[in-house]
Order: C-alpha cells, then structure tokens, then sequence
C-alpha cells in the first residue's frame, strides 16, 4: 500500500481525499460521475459505471470528448490487468496524395481531412461483453436522459465550449455548419449553469443502446455518416467503419521504485512516461520542489518526449521495439545526457551501444483507467446532422512527410496522445491513475507517479501539486503555484521558463487506490476542472 497521510495537504486545495467501501467514480464532470455511480448502485461493477460514466461525459462535456471520438482503457478483474485499445484507422480514402492535391502542406486541423474512423463506442461495447455485469442498453440509459431532458453546464466546461467556439468561427467552413446549429443556443455559446439540451444526440444514444453500438459501424449510423461523407467531400466510407473493432492488448509496464507502472502500447503515448521514469530511477530525490528535482524531471521528459514523437505510430509501423527503448543499456544512456544545465533534445538510437479521464472501482477489486477524447476540443467540426456525432480529428497527427515513422497511410492509426494509467504492487492493484490534455498526459503521468511513490502524497494532494510542463524546444510551462525561487532557479539552468495563469492547459487527472487489506478505497480528483468524486 502506497504510504501517505490522509491529512497533509502541503499544496492550496479545496478538496480532501475520498474514502469509500462498495464503489467510487472519479471523473471530470459531477453528473457524469454520479451516473456511474448510479449504474453501479443498480448492480453493476466497476465496468458498467466506467461505461456509463463515459457515455454520460459526450454528454455533459462534449468539449473533450464524443461519440465520434477515440478511447482506451486498462481493467483490472480478477487478478489481472487488461488492455484495450479503441483508436481509429485513417479512411481508405485518405492518402498523403490526396492530402496534398487538397492542397495542404500539412494535416489541417478542422474539416474532414483529420477525421479518423470513431472507435469509442466501439470500446463501450467491448468492455461490456467481455467484463461488464448488466444489460448494455441500462449503461446508456443516464446518458441518454441527460442528452434528452438537458443539463446545467459546469463552469470549467462553459469556459471550454466558449474557447471552442471561438476557435471555430475563426476557421469557420460551411461543413462546421451543423456544428453551430447543434450546440449553440440561439446563435450563442451556453453560459455556465444554464440548461443545454442534445434531443438529437440522445436518439443516437438510444440507437447505440439498442444495437451494442454496431448501428455506428455496421448498420444504419454507419450508412449515414457514408452518405453525409461523400455529399460533402469526405474521405470516410461505410468500408472504413465496419472493418474497425476495439482490440485487447497486452498492457506494457516497468518496475519503478516496487511499483509496477502500466501503459497502453502503442500507439499511445504511454511508452512516454515509461521511458521518462526509467531514466528518473536513476536518480535519488529527496523533495519534490527543489530545483534539482524539477530539473531532471524535465530533462528525462525531453529525452523520452523526443524519442517518442520520433518512434510511436501504429505498431505495425514501429520501426523500433518497445524493450528497446525501456532497456537498461539505452536507458542508462540516456541518462547520461543529463547535467546540470537545460539542453534541447534529440531522438536517440536504441539499436546503438491532449480529452477526458475517469477512474472505477468497486467491491469486488475491479478497477478502470478509461480515457476518451475527439483530440483536439470538439473535434474536426464535422457533425453528422441531426444526429449530435461530432467527429474527431485524430488524424491531424499524422506527418505527410513520406520517410517520417508516423506518416499518413491508408488504414494506418496515428501516434495517439490519450493514455490511461494504472499501479501495481506485488501482483496487487493499487489502481487507476490518468491525466488528460494532449502532450501533457505523459508529463501528467511521471509527475503522478513520482508524487504517490517518491514523495508520499496522498492522492487528492499528487493532484493539487503544481506542475511543469515542457513545451518544446527550451521552453517550459510552469503552474503559478510554483514558488518563484524555483522557477528563477531552473531559468538559470537555462531553462526558457513561462509562468501560465491558465491551469487547463496542465492536464486534468482522476487517481483512485486501493488498500489490499480492507479494501477500502481512497480517491483524488482534478482541481483544475469541474471534477468531483462519487462514492458509495
């Protein structure tokens, strides 16, 4: 058991730690929380509240995920831990010829041509045939009702949808049009606490309910998304949709400190955090906010960041194997790059000498790290009419340099950023951790890790601490709640230091643990988004 007190809070916060016995749900947004509790109150286990809990949140936080997005997930159930991957192909269609006659140098963030086949239904129906414990269409039912009879919006997710639109109507194409019509109010973006209805998302909802989502991919959903397609000059086709399924695969770890850490393979960018921490082991650290500490996190996270953008793509593509870049030897080179001053990285040689998160748990040990995002805020702007399916725009990953590891291909996954996490200790959970939000979700997961092993904070505490965040280059991003003696310090290591006011853009992260003796559970949730923690 991860050792911490339950009253020592060094950071602000407004939250304590949760305590609960029979369940608890983690989670970016209060009534997708509660909906997963409420599944599992009918009976359910921590699988069918992950369901839900998801399925609610394209509801209630439609800024950071959707129908038409991409999810992964690791579920512990009976003694072992499994790995689920629902990220969606590139169309046929989609070329880096037909990119460029488009016109494009390179991807487009907005429009059809960065959309990727939806894989988070996909990923709920798989998840319930295999661990889940009640009838699907009852995992739906709280999201459905949320979509139909409306909601109050949350602050953090106001503020969001806002952002968004901003962002939209400034690169507005008439294909965004039926996203304007969807989800505005009169013309406006809805305002925090006001009631915002989706009667045509919860029909799509009640389609998916009734049909385990094969509507979407293989039935009348998928017709209609082939059709809106080739009216309106996209890339997806009908072929694209029913040759996709969420695949199991064998989760990746390493041993850091006693506890085992565990990541999505690729082409999540889990590989990330791993290789970040492999470098770290090789350190001792005796606080977390001294200079000394700040300093070599950053710069294992530059190594391992350049490394990874360099290597991770769809698997059948990777040029490099994962043990290598986690083995001791490469690690241990790496490592030795490091000194006292900030260095701009590149990608090594091993072969030489941004969504939302949300955790489960229940009574009987199962436990889920799900993730779901459209990447980048509601996604492409393509929304299938009268339907609420806003559609990701995954694919603005991908490179359309030709010699590049994560160049376009037909049927070919990108380099993914979302990323569940999970602990281990001893062959025992200790639980779900994750932190969304693009690029920061790697740097999320070290800083967390680091925070329950080495430091010995509880899990509400882990999540308040301020954090860095690299940004490219020399650039590093710190919270303002880091001290300005640590930050003038790392900038005189040369590192080229920003103060951000905005603590949106450092992730927002769920952890739940787990005390193997009595069970009892033990939950921290994001102050920097509208999260709260349902508990039974």
């Amino acid at each position: 058991m991860l050792n911490f007190s339950a009253h020592e809070y060094p950071y602000p916060s407004q939250r304590q730690s949760v305590f609960a016995r029979r369940g608890m749900v983690a989670a970016s947004q209060p009534l997708a929380a509660q909906a997963g509790l409420q599944v599992m109150q009918k009976g359910g286990n921590a699988i069918d509240a992950a369901i839900a809990t998801a399925a609610a949140l394209t509801v209630v936080e439609p800024t950071g995920c959707g129908i038409g997005g991409d999810a992964f997930a690791l579920v512990w159930c009976k003694g072992k831990l499994h790995g689920l991957n629902a990220n969606g192909h590139a169309p046929a269609a989609l070329s880096i010829e037909a990119v460029r006659a488009a016109g494009h140098e390179h991807m487009p963030m907005y429009g059809w041509t960065p959309v990727t086949v939806p894989g988070c239904p996909s990923a709920w129906a798989e998840l319930s045939r295999r661990f889940g414990k009640l009838p699907f269409a009852e995992l739906l039912q709280p999201a459905i009702s949320l979509a139909r009879d409306g909601f109050p919006l949350s602050p953090v997710v106001a503020h969001q949808w806002q952002l968004a639109c901003n962002e939209f109507t400034a690169n507005r194409d008439p294909i965004m049009d039926t996203w304007f019509e969807t989800f505005l109010i009169d013309g406006r973006v809805p305002r925090a606490g006001e009631l915002f209805r989706n009667p045509a998302q919860a029909r799509t909802l009640e389609e998916l309910a009734a049909t385990e989502c094969e509507s979407l991919y293989r039935g009348a959903l998928a017709g209609r998304l082939d059709a809106h397609s080739r009216a309106t000059g996209g890339y997806l086709r009908a072929d694209d949709l029913a040759g996709f399924r969420a695949q199991w695969v064998e989760p990746i770890s390493i041993n850091y400190r006693g506890y085992d850490v565990w990541e999505i393979p690729p082409s999540g960018q889990g590989l990330v955090a791993l290789m970040t921490l492999r470098i770290l082991e090789g350190f001792d650290f005796d606080h977390r906010d001294s200079q000394q500490t700040w300093h070599r996190q950053l710069e294992a996270m530059k190594l391992a960041y350049s490394d990874g953008l360099h290597y991770i793509t769809d698997p059948a593509h990777m040029r490099v194997a994962v043990g290598d870049l986690l083995s001791d030897g490469y690690s241990a080179q790496r490592r030795e790059l490091i000194t006292n001053q900030a260095q701009a990285p590149d990608p090594g040689d091993p072969h030489a000498s941004g969504t939302v998160y949300l955790a489960t748990a229940d009574a009987e040990g199962n436990m889920v790290s799900f993730i779901q995002s459209n990447y980048h805020g509601f996604g492409s702007g393509v929304v299938l009419p009268d339907s609420g399916l806003a559609l990701q725009n995954r694919g603005q990953e991908f490179s359309l340099d030709p010699t590049h590891s994560n160049c376009l291909a037909p049927g070919k996954k990108t380099f993914h950023t979302i990323i569940p996490g999970f602990l281990t200790k001893d062959g025992d959970a200790v639980g779900p951790f994750g932190v969304m939000g693009g690029y920061m979700q790697p740097q999320g997961h070290v800083q967390m890790v680091m925070n329950l092993v080495d430091f010995g904070l509880n899990p509400q505490a882990a999540l308040d601490a301020p954090r860095w965040q690299w940004l490219g280059g020399m650039k590093i991003g710190i919270e303002q709640g880091a001290s300005k003696h640590l930050a003038a310090a790392l900038a005189r290591r040369g590192h080229d230091i920003s103060i951000a006011y905005d603590s949106t853009e450092f992730g927002r992260g769920q952890i739940i643990v787990r005390d193997p003796v009595s069970g009892v559970l033990c939950g921290g949730t994001e102050p920097r988004a509208d999260s709260t923690i349902a508990a039974w």
